[in-house]
């Protein structure tokens, strides 16, 4: 059985629907930058996409080619992840989404070094004829969040997120965005297959002891 994520690492994937404190672990993801309206047909949250899937499916793959990767095991594609802030505004503003700053992830095991990840990048660019030059390899170290399962379209989010601020209130929390500290999402719904009333998407928000 292939290594899945989402059953081994239930608690960060797997939320309740109601909010909960948990300290995530520092992890190692492939990432691509950009700003924009991620609904724009063509536009380049859609072609960041596209190079995280190309790179994320050379790596996962590997195993089939000559490149060795050591310590190598099979694997399910972790979820598409995105850390999403304005520039200017506290949380996120729904009504203005060709403001929206976004970094899009895909989790890594942590078996992938520097040189198998340049290796994924050189080998999708030849082989999918698509520039994957801008995907990098980012370490990030969230630390203590608050998390929920958020059902449904993404402009319900503020009704959840409301329930989170509230939570943090009676338990002695307060959010703590900040540059490095941001909104986050975690897709566990296939977009174009479900229908956006059942949509499944882990938001998480960063804490702090009030």
């Amino acid at each position: 059985m292939a290594f899945d994520f989402k059953k081994e690492y239930k608690e960060f994937y797997m939320p309740k629907n109601k909010p909960g404190i948990v300290e995530v672990p520092k992890a190692n993801y492939i990432a691509v930058r950009g700003k924009g309206d991620p609904n724009e047909e063509g536009g380049a949250y859609q072609q960041a996409i596209s190079v995280l899937y190309a790179v994320a499916y050379t790596l996962k793959m590997s195993y089939k080619t000559d490149y060795r990767i050591e310590g190598f095991f099979e694997y399910v594609v972790p979820p598409l992840e995105g850390f999403w802030w304005q520039e200017g505004v506290e949380g996120v503003d729904y009504s203005d989404k060709s403001t929206f700053c976004w970094i899009s992830l895909i989790r890594l095991p942590d078996f992938i070094s520097r040189a198998d990840f340049d290796w994924a990048v050189e080998t999708a660019t030849k082989k999918k004829k698509l520039d994957c030059s801008a995907a990098e390899l980012l370490t990030i170290d969230e630390g203590l969040c608050v998390q929920i399962m958020h059902h449904g379209p993404f402009d319900d989010e503020p009704a959840t997120v409301e329930i989170m601020n509230k939570y943090l209130d009676e338990n002695g929390y307060e959010n703590d965005f900040s540059e490095t500290r941001m909104h986050h999402e975690i897709y566990l719904s296939d977009a174009r297959k479900v229908a956006p009333e059942k949509w499944k998407t882990v938001i998480r928000h960063p804490v702090r002891k009030r």
